[in-house]
C-alpha cells in the first residue's frame, strides 16, 4: 500500500481545494455516534464536479473542561496545514467555511476498507505509523484512537479526527505504543528542522497559527518541535494516562 502525504502539493490540487471551499453543499447526513456534531455532506460546483466532505460545525461543539468551546474544527484545520508543512503523515484535505449549521471544518471524506484501523495495519506499515507516533507528539494530540488511522481504496493510510490537539499543556493520548523509548530516525529528525523552519519563514502556516490559536498554545508548538530534537526518542507512555477511550 502507499503511505505518506497524499496532498503536499497544494497547486497541483487547487480544483479540489476550490471545490471544498467554494462549492454548493447540496446534502447533508447526520453521523451517528459522534462526541461532537458531524455531518456527511455532497458538495458540487457550476461546473458539474463533486465530492463527499465531513462537516463539523461550531455550533456542533459540545463544552469540554480543557480546550475552549468553539476551537476543535480550527484545530482540525491546523492539524491538516502541519501535516502539509511537515510533508506527513496523509490528513484529508481540509478547509474552514461556512456550511448549513454555521462556520466549520470542510473535510474531504475518505471512502476506506471496511474495517481497517491501527491495530489492523500497524504490523505490515510501521515506518508509517513511526512517522503518525511522532506527529502526535508534536501536535499533542490528546484522542489518538485506532480508528482515526484508515486505510483508503485509494491505497492511502490516512488520519483523521484531529480536533483535541495544539493544547499547551501536555495531553498526548495514543494507542500507539510500539516506538515508546525508540531512537527517532534521522530522516524524520531532518523534517523537524525544516518545520520549525517553516514556524518563522513560511508565511501562510504563521498566519494561520496565530489566527486559530492563542500565542501560548503557537510557542507550545515550536517548544515540543525543539525538545524533540534535543532528545530524539519517542516518549515513555502511561497506559493509566495515555490511552483513549474507547481504543477504537
Amino acid at each position: 500500500m502507499t503511505n505518506g502525504n497524499q496532498y503536499n502539493d497544494r497547486a497541483k490540487n487547487k480544483p479540489l481545494f476550490s471545490l471544498l471551499s467554494n462549492g454548493e453543499i447540496q446534502s447533508v447526513s447526520i453521523l451517528p455516534d459522534g462526541s461532537n456534531y458531524s455531518f456527511l455532506v455532497s458538495i458540487e460546483d457550476s461546473s458539474g464536479n463533486y465530492c463527499k466532505a465531513i462537516y463539523k460545525p461550531k455550533a456542533g461543539e459540545k463544552a469540554l473542561w480543557d480546550f475552549h468551546t468553539g476551537t476543535l474544527f480550527r484545530r482540525e484545520y491546523l492539524t491538516y496545514l502541519v501535516s502539509q508543512a511537515l510533508g506527513w503523515p496523509s490528513v484529508p484535505l481540509t478547509v474552514i467555511r461556512d456550511g448549513p449549521y454555521g462556520e466549520g471544518s470542510i473535510q474531504l471524506f475518505v471512502d476506506a476498507v471496511p474495517g481497517s484501523n491501527y491495530f489492523t495495519l500497524w504490523e505490515d506499515n510501521t515506518d508509517e505509523f513511526r512517522r503518525i507516533a511522532l506527529f502526535d507528539c508534536l501536535v499533542n494530540n490528546a484522542d489518538r484512537k485506532a480508528g482515526h488511522c484508515i486505510l483508503g481504496r485509494d491505497g492511502y493510510i490516512w488520519n483523521i479526527d484531529h480536533g483535541l490537539t495544539f493544547h499547551h499543556s501536555a495531553k498526548l493520548r495514543t494507542v500507539i505504543w510500539e516506538f515508546c523509548g525508540q531512537p527517532i530516525p534521522e530522516a524524520l529528525l531532518l523534517d523537524l528542522e525544516s518545520f520549525i523552519k517553516c514556524l518563522s519563514s513560511n508565511e501562510i502556516l504563521i498566519d494561520q497559527l496565530k489566527k486559530y490559536l492563542s500565542t501560548v498554545e503557537v510557542q507550545a508548538l515550536e517548544n515540543r518541535a525543539n525538545i524533540l530534537l534535543k532528545k530524539p526518542v519517542f516518549p515513555q507512555l502511561s497506559p493509566y494516562i495515555n490511552v483513549p477511550w474507547p481504543w477504537i
